[in-house]
């Protein structure tokens, strides 16, 4: 039976389906600095009132000399002590997965948006049951914290103009992280051939003087390659350099396309 869970802290949010960044903030974690708070005769004051004197030895209420003692504090969960894993050892009963699974879900998405797929994996590496994981994800999709239409559009806009990539390139990227293959293509039907081809123009220019000097077979080879890794398809990296190439007085009638 799936379980039920007051999800209404989700729609009324700061994050949606308009949100640009698909997570929420998380709240700051605060520790109590005055666990341990310093004193003006050298003695350190501890949490129930007692007092360690530095050097470890003081005098008694008749004047006689006290043995030393050691003082010791046990820590807390908020000092970074005793934390969940001791619930067994308190009886507690353990924590809802579903919540685990919310708060995993949240903490990936603060300020990064990801696709379905990468935080179906990351709960499954933090053994939540796949019901509590269906369940939150599904949920997220209904508020829009999960959305891999608009995850896979952001990217191939953003890689594109950042990095140069062509179509071939981005769509291998966004199959890896697990955009279906429908979405990958209205995502990559953004750019267009002459898009590409001119961002492909930039590249060379951008690269061309590094190769001047060299061979001219090795700088079409080069230049060529460059595109190639970025998923330009081989005719149209080849024409690309070659224009190029010429602009700068090479003679590339004769230029073979053996080694590309």
């Amino acid at each position: 039976m799936t379980r039920r869970t007051d999800w209404a802290e989700y729609a009324s949010g700061s994050a949606g389906a308009g949100d640009d960044a698909y997570g929420a903030a998380a709240a700051p974690y605060e520790t109590d600095p005055s666990a341990v708070a310093p004193r003006e005769d050298g003695a350190a004051r501890l949490g129930d009132g007692e007092v360690r004197r530095e050097g470890g030895r003081g005098r008694g209420a008749g004047g006689t000399r006290g043995r030393r003692r050691r003082e010791r504090v046990e820590p807390s969960a908020e000092d970074g002590g005793a934390t969940s894993s001791s619930r067994a050892e308190k009886g507690e009963p353990p924590r809802d997965p579903v919540e685990q699974a919310r708060a995993i879900c949240l903490r990936l998405l603060t300020g990064t948006p990801r696709t379905r797929r990468q935080l179906a994996d990351a709960l499954r590496k933090r053994e939540i049951p796949e019901e509590a994981a269906e369940e939150v994800l599904s949920r997220f999709e209904e508020v829009g914290l999960i959305n891999d239409g608009a995850f896979a559009q952001a990217w191939v806009e953003s890689r594109h103009h950042g990095r140069g990539l062509a179509r071939r390139a981005l769509a291998r990227e966004l199959r890896t992280k697990g955009v279906e293959a429908t979405l990958i293509d209205v995502a990559v039907s953004q750019l267009d051939t002459e898009q590409e081809e001119e961002t492909a123009r930039d590249l060379v220019a951008r690269k061309l003087r590094a190769t001047r000097g060299l061979d001219r077979d090795k700088r079409l080879r080069r230049l060529a390659g460059m595109l190639a890794r970025k998923g330009y398809s081989e005719g149209m990296a080849l024409r690309v350099v070659r224009q190029a190439l010429e602009e700068e007085g090479e003679d590339t009638e004769h230029l073979g396309d053996e080694g590309f």
